[in-house]
């Protein structure tokens, strides 16, 4: 059998246990605690101190919590990047609101701001203005936050970004997760620092962080006895995943350097293969590369690659399949160039560990290099 080769598997750091331990040991094994408080200050620390952080059970959590803080409604529209997985966009759902999907531009295969005022220009003319906005630093590469956040502002429209895969990423040094009103992180088991599960929602404000934490611990009115004056939620961290969190945030600097070598061993390795290519970081961008991704010259070349490398037990993954496309959103509004079909077709993330070994990573490289590949 041979030793399988992950896409994105997690990478413990050797804090991590220290300070379970000391959730186990106080007794804290609790969705509250040292740990928790800790974690976020930590990431608050990361990020700039002007952002507040909620640490929560999951990204979905907190794109949910956004989007309540936010005021979105049942029927109301959400601008939401098409280019994406299914999380980003279920919680529009949730709220009984309507997704609007926006296709990508080429350039970091994020939401296109040409399509999204046209979109949002559509809708005014239709009757209704888009009560918020998702936008998606999908990979690690940061969208075009400058033209995005100017439109957002200009017709007053609510900003979430969905940087679940974008933690380190920078866009003209400044943080992705802090441009807009709300910002999403996931500390999910393949992302690029793990709690093996867990996410966050960045805040702008104690209150609106407050708020958040109260409607996270299913909105418990202050009074001796159980009172609910409003609908909560079981989405709170606990304390033994923010300690795993702690020690995984004390490593995430290294954790970036490496998921960054990969991507140049393989853009290195494999530029002879002219029929391959990856995705550059434009002026101003810097990409945590929490996958590397390459595009193949077709659908059935990109078949062609992941099934060699699945013969060899590498896992590989096409990119997102746009929400478009799928059958649950099929039904609602889109606003469509052709680029994220495009990318579906043809694209492919390669396996992008920090944990990878030398040896992982050119036993990738010469699976490729035996595919034959055309333009």
């Amino acid at each position: 059998m041979k030793n399988k080769i992950w896409l994105s598997s997690p990478h413990m750091g050797g804090t991590e246990q220290k300070y379970v331990m000391e959730a186990f040991d106080t007794n804290w094994v609790a969705p509250l605690g040292p740990n928790v408080n800790e974690f976020e200050k930590g990431l608050e620390n990361y990020l700039g101190v002007n952002n507040k952080i909620a640490a929560l059970s999951s990204g979905t959590a907190a794109i949910h919590l956004a989007l309540i803080l936010a005021g979105v409604q049942r029927d109301d529209l959400v601008l939401c990047q098409s280019f994406t997985f299914s999380a980003t966009a279920n919680p529009i759902a949730y709220l009984g609101a309507i997704p609007i999907f926006i296709d990508s531009e080429a350039e970091t295969w994020n939401m296109c701001p040409n399509l999204l005022e046209e979109a949002i220009k559509d809708q005014i003319r239709k009757g209704k203005k888009p009560k918020a906005m998702i936008v998606v630093h999908l990979y690690g590469m940061p969208a075009k936050m400058n033209k995005i956040k100017k439109i957002a502002n200009e017709f007053k429209i609510v900003l979430i970004e969905d940087a679940a895969e974008a933690l380190g990423s920078t866009y003209k040094d400044q943080k992705c997760g802090t441009f807009g009103s709300f910002g999403i992180l996931s500390f999910n088991g393949n992302k690029i620092i793990t709690a093996s599960s867990g996410g966050a929602l960045i805040c702008k404000d104690a209150i609106t962080k407050n708020k958040a934490v109260f409607l996270a611990t299913q909105a418990r009115d202050e009074a001796p006895h159980y009172q609910h004056s409003e609908i909560g939620y079981n989405y709170r961290m606990s304390n033994i995943i923010a300690g795993i969190g702690r020690g995984q945030l004390e490593i995430l600097d290294a954790r970036i350097v490496a998921r960054r070598a990969n991507f140049d061993f393989y853009k290195k390795s494999l530029i002879e293969v002219e029929a391959l290519q990856f995705l550059d970081e434009p002026a101003g961008f810097y990409a945590n590369r929490w996958l590397t991704c390459m595009l193949t010259p077709s659908f059935e070349v990109r078949e062609k690659i992941r099934l060699a490398l699945e013969v060899e037990n590498i896992e590989s993954r096409p990119l997102w399949k746009p929400m478009h496309q799928q059958p649950v959103f099929k039904r609602y509004p889109a606003y469509i160039n052709g680029v994220s079909d495009n990318l579906f077709e043809r694209g492919l993330c390669l396996p992008s560990g920090s944990n990878l070994m030398n040896k992982d990573l050119l036993k990738v490289v010469n699976v490729l290099k035996k595919v034959k590949v055309k333009i």
